[in-house]
């Protein structure tokens, strides 16, 4: 059976996709379609904020892309120098919180060592936080997207415990989203699970699914990557058939599985 991921490859550099790989164990025929493209942006400002960690109490990354655009910075041999030298170990006194274990692994691709990486999601995250530090502490800093949820600002917010957001990247739909899915559905026909992987795929997809696949929608099983995306597709009047309960390939795959064993059933 096939699944269509509406997501982003993995960096063809770390070998194949893990979503892809752990789906085929379960003989699944997935295939990856980019949805999102991204425009970093303020990335003097992030280096700069980085260069004095003596100003933070440590750092949040709800997201691949904070890290993506810290390795940009980074890129630069002059800064990738210093970085290397003094700002990696002094950063390294302090905490790095993290959503998963995407993040978590590129968080360690820096040379920072992770906390959190079992959350899953922003709220667990923040609780998970706000359990270790103290209010009215130093800030953490938290470079994010623009479309970034309050969800773990308010709840640090409420705690007392400081947060100094950094708007680095800006999210826009994949240039090649719409012939993406053309081609899919043209040439694979309609798969049987389809998993959002963001709010903003649900937004940029949602529309040019239900043109292609017609009255099949119906028999289709809508799989979600975690509970922040699951509300934006039933918000869309999508039927969630099933959400992973960890934003991991394992347990994905596994629902993915249960969800189409159950209408076999």
């Amino acid at each position: 059976m096939k699944v269509l991921l509406l997501k982003d490859p993995k960096d063809k550099d770390s070998g194949p996709d893990p979503y892809v790989k752990e789906l085929g164990l379960y003989g699944f025929e997935a295939t990856l379609i980019p949805v999102l493209s991204f425009e970093f942006i303020s990335l003097e400002s992030l280096f700069e904020k980085l260069s004095h960690p003596e100003c933070y109490g440590g750092l949040v990354f709800t997201s691949p892309r904070a890290l993506e655009a810290i390795k940009i910075c980074l890129k630069e041999n002059s800064k990738s120098e210093v970085w290397s030298k003094s700002l990696k170990q002094r950063w390294n006194t302090k905490p790095a919180y993290v959503v998963g274990k995407a993040t978590a692994s590129l968080v360690e691709e820096i040379g920072l060592v992770p906390h959190g990486e079992k959350s899953g999601n922003a709220e667990k995250l923040a609780d998970y936080i706000c359990s270790r530090e103290k209010p009215n502490s130093s800030p953490l800093l938290f470079p994010c997207g623009a479309l970034k949820r309050e969800v773990l600002p308010t709840a640090l917010k409420e705690k007392g415990i400081p947060l100094e957001s950094l708007t680095i990247y800006q999210t826009t739909q994949h240039s090649d989203l719409q012939e993406s899915l053309r081609s899919y559905f043209s040439q694979q026909g309609n798969p049987a699970s389809i998993v959002f992987f963001s709010p903003s795929g649900v937004k940029f997809c949602l529309q040019h699914i239900q043109k292609l696949s017609g009255d099949f929608i119906d028999h289709m099983k809508f799989a979600a990557i975690g509970p922040t995306t699951a509300p934006a597709m039933e918000a869309a009047g999508i039927t969630v058939s099933c959400t992973a309960k960890n934003p991991t390939p394992q347990d994905l795959a596994a629902a993915i599985q249960r969800a189409l064993q159950q209408s076999c059933c």
